[in-house]
């Protein structure tokens, strides 16, 4: 028994350093708990990082380890040749805590050390925290940020309040559009802006005083559905635009999700140039746009023309 319980001890402290220690007076309990611990690593079944992470992370042991894809591959019994691959491990549930668990410590120590990454501490979440790259995790997470879903951000790592989720949704978006090659002009927008009409963002087209003006909309349900209260804001804003001397070519109304209604609605405007697009189609833009080499900045005049965006005609247009 106290062999066993030396050797339990050892695994535990040693072996997998966990932090903090797992309790337990007999050899039973200790044995409980570690189980309880994995039991609630495996529950985790997000990435921890943003996939973009992960793909570097993969990258940079594939060069520091020469033998990693052999030990992977051999490990989860992999048929692929070449396994370090982030969407192909993640088919597998296999996640980036799970490659670092198959490395030798020397081996994560020369790793750290290669890498500048800190080895105070477990080098496992020194390299995780290295590699999370927070902005792709929020980016990733855009939509359910939209959703208001905290459970699924929490299960993807993302620690937000309630309160703080519009003003995020809001800072991604516009993020978003900058990287889309826009002037998100911030100052324009603070000079336009009342106490009463409080634009979100402002993209200054420039040359012509156009401007395309945006309404970020977090909602908890499936489908945002309040068109005549948000059309009286927009309109609002339309207005202080126009009296500053500045002509709005279009807005956009930007929420995770639209009902029936509320499409049919803004079809039937008549005062607004509205055109709606979802948090999803507005990522699956942004990816598309990183990967076409044939704009510097996305043609603005592609989101012009329908009503609720389709992404699958603006994806074929730039990869032209």
């Amino acid at each position: 028994m106290t062999e066993k319980k030396k050797i339990i001890n050892e695994i535990i402290d040693k072996g997998l350093i966990i932090k903090p220690a797992l309790k337990g007076l007999t050899l039973e309990e200790k044995v409980s708990n570690l189980i309880l611990y994995f039991d609630n690593v495996e529950k985790d079944e997000k990435v921890g990082i943003s996939i973009d992470g992960y793909e570097k992370l993969l990258a940079d042991l594939k060069d520091d380890l020469l033998n990693l894809n052999k030990l992977v591959k051999d490990e989860f019994e992999l048929q692929e040749e070449n396994v370090l691959e982030s969407n192909y491990l993640l088919d597998y549930n296999i996640k980036p805590r799970d490659i670092l668990d198959l490395i030798p410590m020397n081996d994560l120590d020369k790793f750290c050390k290669s890498r500048g990454i800190s080895t105070r501490g477990e080098n496992i979440l020194n390299i995780l925290n290295s590699y999370k790259d927070v902005e792709n995790l929020y980016l990733e997470n855009f939509e359910n940020i939209g959703f208001r879903n905290l459970n699924a951000l929490k299960e993807n790592g993302i620690v937000l309040k309630e309160a703080e989720l519009g003003l995020k949704f809001e800072e991604l978006t516009k993020t978003i559009f900058s990287f889309l090659g826009f002037n998100v002009d911030e100052s324009l927008k603070k000079k336009l802006n009342t106490k009463k009409d409080k634009i979100d963002i402002l993209l200054n087209l420039e040359g012509n005083n156009e401007l395309i003006i945006i309404e970020c909309k977090t909602v908890k349900e499936s489908g945002f559905n309040r068109f005549s209260s948000v059309s009286r804001q927009l309109k609002a804003y339309y207005d202080l635009a126009q009296a500053n001397n500045f002509r709005v070519i279009k807005i956009l109304l930007i929420a995770p999700d639209f009902s029936d209604d509320f499409v049919t609605d803004c079809e039937l405007d008549t005062e607004l140039n509205l055109s709606l697009l979802t948090a999803s189609s507005l990522i699956k833009i942004l990816k598309g746009f990183k990967k076409s080499q044939k704009h510097k900045q996305f043609p603005y005049k592609l989101l012009m023309r329908d009503v609720l965006i389709n992404e699958d005609r603006i994806l074929r247009a730039i990869g032209k």
